[in-house]
């Protein structure tokens, strides 16, 4: 039988569905943060994804963690994908950085991911992986090029996008060594309650809370809450468990290219011939990153 991984990644339906999908949480978020605060609303957000889940869960009698050190890992991996790496995005942006900025910073944790999967999961990166991650993080920087020459924004800001990336780094890591095994229904509801539990008291203690409930807020939450948190995060979490880490992570290089397509007929944000090219240089990366070691090169042990 092929292994898991390889056949996942040749049927590219659902990385590439994974990509559009993550792709617009930037469309949710500009609609949704005019309209209130961002740890007001990712705590919101958590909420009603947990609640979500937790019907789900109920209807279909998926199974509940019982052991303590498993619900601890959950919990875990929640704060450091979703509590971290989404508050430091949002904070950010709140605080003045540029979102090509942002998304640049948050874009090196492909190169981030690979370089310590090696030293903690034992995958091993090829010389062609590395290739393509170099070539991604490039195509990456042409695509936002325009944007970079604006500033970085305010210093706490883009300090708080680098947490972000240290966020969605380790938790990629840690879901994949620790949490392999988690079902998506009940181990969801046990991440996002732990992110809302850590966010929810930090919104109450700098922010005033106020939300300004109108048709475009309540159709971002709608989006980020189903579109984002339960179908997106599932399709990550699926890949992490089937793939590779550096693999996954290397999809990530998509996000800015895919996302600015979305954006160029909705708000009208042009694409100039450097974003084009960076666009195939993203595209040509991401294929050499998430082709693994070719089957003679692979441990008798790997599947």
């Amino acid at each position: 039988m092929a292994p898991a991984a390889p056949a996942l990644f040749r049927d590219v339906r659902i990385p590439a569905l994974f990509v559009v999908l993550w792709s617009t949480g930037f469309i949710g978020a500009r609609l949704g943060l005019p309209h209130a605060g961002p740890l007001t609303f990712l705590a919101l957000r958590y909420g009603l994804a947990a609640g979500l889940l937790v019907l789900v869960a109920i209807a279909t009698r998926a199974p509940w963690p019982r052991r303590p050190a498993e619900i601890g890992h959950y919990a875990v991996a929640g704060l450091l994908v979703h509590g971290i790496y989404l508050g430091g995005v949002f904070i950010g942006i709140s605080l003045g950085v540029e979102a090509g900025v942002s998304a640049l910073i948050v874009g090196l944790q492909p190169l981030l991911t690979a370089a310590l999967a090696g030293v903690l999961l034992g995958e091993r990166v090829t010389p062609r992986q590395w290739a393509g991650l170099a070539l991604g993080l490039s195509g990456v920087a042409l695509i936002l090029a325009r944007k970079l020459g604006q500033g970085p924004g305010d210093t706490l800001g883009s300090l708080a996008c680098v947490a972000a990336l240290l966020g969605i780094t380790a938790g990629t890591l840690y879901q994949k060594r620790y949490c392999a095994r988690m079902d998506l229904r009940t181990g969801s509801v046990v991440q996002f309650a732990a992110a809302g539990a850590a966010t929810a008291p930090l919104a109450l203690l700098f922010e005033d809370t106020h939300i300004d409930w109108n048709g475009e807020f309540v159709f971002a939450l709608f989006w980020l809450v189903v579109v984002l948190s339960l179908g997106a995060v599932s399709l990550l979490y699926l890949l992490i468990r089937r793939g590779a880490a550096a693999q996954v992570a290397s999809l990530f290089f998509l996000v800015p290219p895919c996302t600015a397509l979305i954006a160029w007929p909705l708000f009208g944000e042009t694409l100039g011939p450097a974003a084009i090219a960076g666009m195939g240089l993203t595209a040509l990366g991401v294929a050499m990153a998430s082709r693994g070691p070719k089957r003679s090169d692979r441990d008798p042990g790997d599947w």
